[in-house]
């Protein structure tokens, strides 16, 4: 099979399959946006906490494929060429993931407690981070994120649009070249990101590898959302013709790898802080290891690892296309839970608990960004015609 053998563009019926679930996320989005404004109103205290949990599920759905995008660039493969399309649709989301982060902003200080003077001067400890923690710096320093963020993704898909339009050799060598700094930036932004938005919710907290965890479980749900969304197209064209077993395997490979090594930074940050059980650090587990907390740990670490690695360990699992995507919906089901036990006990110290508002958060982000994704993946073929190695994603699993 050769690239000029196919047509890429998408099929009639595949632009009114993604013209449906667009509408069908556009008005859950909308609903679950109505009853957040409504919770706003009733309950502000609790419509941050849930807002900020859901938010940065939406926001590894955007920024991780961005740093899959790049990371095709640099290592080559078949396995980067299908998804790189819808790659590129969602890095294109990210001005709108900017935009979702104005509730967070306007709510600093229902959530931060290095926000509020009245903490900080009650606090030693807060007044020492004061330089760092404060509500300006905060404020520049994720102006740098996403100004940074929104820069790679204008560079990549621009010079992609170059590439389908005159060649691939000259844009392909800018996008290979930009690919290893951009890596680059997309860690150390996301370390610092996770630790601005999310460690310093209990800002006498501290751990040295929270960055790495956060940065393994954008790669995890934005695989995990790539892998359903390939299954999802493989049953129209142009997909039908392109995607083979070989391919989702691959892919498959990277959500096991992924599975794992969340596993172990996760292990890892526990192992270290309880057995130094040290005051300034222990409490933090202490917390989601009580109260009722300790049963979603649980559900995390058989969920979240135990069975995804023990299913994802089949090869003939990961080639076939409905099990492997029933195994990424999961997968993205216990990242919901595992980003609200990292985020809630820090405001629910007492004992486990639930809000409506945790339901309906994500809906409204979730619900907004699949339509304005879908949208944008409607708009290029759904395979770079020029890409380098386009013959030889097509011919894997076919020889």
């Amino acid at each position: 099979m050769t690239a000029q053998a196919l047509d890429f563009n998408l099929s009639t019926e595949l632009k009114n399959d993604l013209k449906q679930w667009r509408t069908r996320a556009l008005g859950v989005g909308i609903a679950g946006a109505v009853l957040c404004l409504i919770g706003l109103i009733t309950n502000p205290f609790q419509f941050y906490r849930s807002y900020l949990w859901s938010y940065l599920l939406v926001l590894g759905l955007s920024l991780g494929p961005l740093a899959w995008l790049m990371l095709q660039y640099v290592t080559g493969g078949a396995w980067g060429v299908v998804i790189r399309r819808p790659c590129e649709a969602a890095a294109r989301t990210i001005w709108l993931v900017a935009l979702m982060f104005l509730p967070i902003v306007i709510g600093i200080r229902n959530l931060y407690p290095w926000s509020r003077a009245k903490d900080v001067a009650a606090s030693a400890m807060l007044q020492h981070k004061q330089p760092y923690l404060n509500v300006q710096f905060f404020l520049i320093r994720a102006v740098v994120y996403f100004a940074g963020w929104w820069f790679l993704s204008w560079f990549f898909n621009r010079w992609s649009a170059v590439e389908d339009r005159d060649g691939g050799e000259v844009a392909h060598r800018k996008m290979a070249f930009l690919a290893g700094p951009g890596i680059l930036f997309w860690g150390f932004t996301v370390t610092f990101m996770s630790i601005d938005w999310v460690l310093s919710l209990a800002p006498e907290w501290f751990s040295t590898i929270f960055g790495m965890l956060f940065i393994a479980s954008q790669m995890l749900t934005s695989m995990a959302f790539l892998i359903t969304l390939m299954v999802l197209l493989s049953f129209r064209r142009p997909m039908s013709e392109v995607l083979t077993p070989r391919h989702l395997h691959d892919l498959g490979k990277f959500l096991l790898a992924l599975v794992m090594v969340w596993a172990y930074f996760s292990f890892s940050q526990f192992l270290i802080i309880w057995a130094g059980n040290l005051p300034e650090e222990i409490p933090w587990y202490l917390t989601r290891l009580n109260g009722g907390w300790q049963y979603v740990a649980l559900a995390l670490v058989f969920g979240h690892f135990a069975l995804p690695f023990a299913l994802l360990l089949s090869r003939d699992l990961k080639r076939n296309f409905k099990l492997l995507a029933g195994i990424a919906i999961f997968i993205l089901c216990i990242r919901c839970v595992d980003l609200y036990w990292i985020v809630a006990p820090d405001f629910r110290k007492a004992s486990f608990g639930l809000s409506w508002m945790d339901f309906t958060a994500p809906m409204g982000l979730i619900g907004i960004w699949l339509w304005y994704f879908l949208t944008q993946l409607e708009k290029r073929p759904l395979m770079p015609s020029q890409d380098p190695l386009l013959e030889e994603a097509l011919a894997h699993g076919r020889e």
